[in-house]
Parts: structure tokens; C-alpha cells; sequence
């Protein structure tokens, strides 16, 4: 990640910790879940979220609502979903409703980070 984006993803991160110090936690947790599947995703802010780019596509981000996140993968509704966890109805996108950091692992956050980037290494 460059000097720049690095720095507008800190600010965005700062703004929503002096808004609400939970949801800036859980946009950290999130963040490291796609950095530990592959670090090298590219971050930036996009469509006034964090956005995860990798190889030039973007495969996801988290964006904060008033009382909750929503998590977005761009291929997900090429996604396995067992317990059907994901929402929306979209041809590609799916999301996540994030309320609390523990929704992170109850809805299986990590078990999607991983299908959006590995779909993404496989084009």
C-alpha cells in the first residue's frame, strides 16, 4: 500500500473511531482478516468504505451503516454458503451484517475472506 492510501485508510479509520469507537475495532479485525489471507491486498477507500483489492480487482470492503457494518464480497454470490449467512440478492455481491465483533466469527467472516481471495488468485 502506498504512502497515500495507507494514510487515507488510517483517517477513515480515526473518523469512525471518534464516531464509534466499536465499529472502528471491528473494521480493524476485519482488516487483518484479509491482510493474513494475503498480504499483499491493496486497501483503499472506496464508495465511502474500506475497499480490498487484489491483483487490480475488488473482491471486498467493510462499510459502516449507522447501526451495523456490512462486510462485501464481489463474487459472493459464487460463494459457498452452508449456513446461509450471507445476505442480498444482487447477480455477483454479497454481504455480511456486522452488530457486534463477535458477529465476525458467529457469521463466519473468515470462512468468506478466504473464498474472495481465493476466487480472486485463481484469474
Amino acid at each position: 500500500m502506498n504512502d497515500t492510501a495507507l494514510q487515507q485508510v488510517e483517517d477513515f479509520i480515526n473518523d469512525i473511531q471518534s464516531v464509534n469507537p466499536e465499529h472502528a475495532e471491528i473494521i480493524k479485525l476485519v482488516r487483518d482478516l484479509f491482510a493474513e489471507e494475503n498480504e499483499e491486498i491493496f486497501q483503499g477507500i472506496k464508495y465511502g468504505g474500506l475497499a480490498f483489492f487484489q491483483n487490480g480487482a475488488l473482491i471486498g470492503g467493510i462499510f459502516p451503516y449507522k447501526k451495523h457494518l456490512s462486510i462485501e464480497f464481489s463474487n459472493g454470490a459464487d460463494f459457498s454458503d452452508p449456513s446461509s449467512d450471507l445476505e442480498g440478492k444482487g447477480k455477483k455481491r454479497r454481504h455480511l451484517k456486522i452488530f457486534t465483533a463477535e458477529d465476525i466469527d458467529a457469521k463466519n467472516a473468515l470462512y468468506f475472506v478466504k473464498q474472495a481471495v481465493d476466487k480472486r488468485s485463481d484469474t
